[in-house]
């Protein structure tokens, strides 16, 4: 870096070993990216008596490129990675975020009998098709229930389609990875 590491505290004890880590990390940022010029960190606590969630918030203001840049040119690069911050967390909250096709639901379990071992899944289609315990990963039949989520490759039966392969992709009262 051109510019040392500037580090500031407020609310929050000044350790020799935080300032380790964070001096650590910041190495392993320019490691990833040589032509950083400078790192700006502030670690505050700003409220005193929160009872819950994190109490800390930490910002990291990184500048890299050329020292000279002209003015207008530091700002489009900076009010277009803001924009596209932005946007992807604008997508994430109309939960807008694009799924991979092997994260998409391809219908919901729609009869269970746990003690025979084998259950129906309705397809987005409105097919009704078979599954069997040993079609899943071990263990993973204990956790269905009418109405999760599944993915799987379908199969021609004796008596019509059968699902093998099957996986839970969205259980129901369960947060997914969006």
């Amino acid at each position: 870096m051109q510019v040392p590491l500037k580090i500031t505290f407020r609310n929050v004890r000044k350790t020799p070993d935080i300032e380790a880590l964070i001096g650590k990390q910041a190495a392993k940022l320019e490691r990833v990216c040589n032509h950083i010029v400078s790192c700006r960190m502030a670690v505050e606590k700003p409220q005193q008596h929160q009872r819950t969630g994190n109490p800390f918030r930490v910002r990291i203001d990184v500048s890299e490129g050329d020292l000279h840049e002209r003015l207008p040119t530091v700002l489009r690069g900076a009010f277009g990675v803001m924009r596209r911050q932005i946007k992807k967390l604008a997508e994430k909250q109309r939960s807008q975020v694009k799924t991979h096709p092997e994260q998409a639901v391809g219908g919901f379990v729609s009869l269970l009998l746990r003690r025979e071992a084998y259950g129906f899944i309705r397809s987005l289609d409105g097919r009704e098709i078979y599954f069997h315990e040993n079609s899943m990963p071990a263990g993973e039949f204990g956790r269905l229930e009418i109405g999760t989520g599944v993915r799987w490759v379908e199969e021609q039966g004796e008596k019509g389609p059968q699902a093998s392969a099957l996986r839970i992709v969205d259980k129901p009262g369960s947060r997914t990875g969006k």
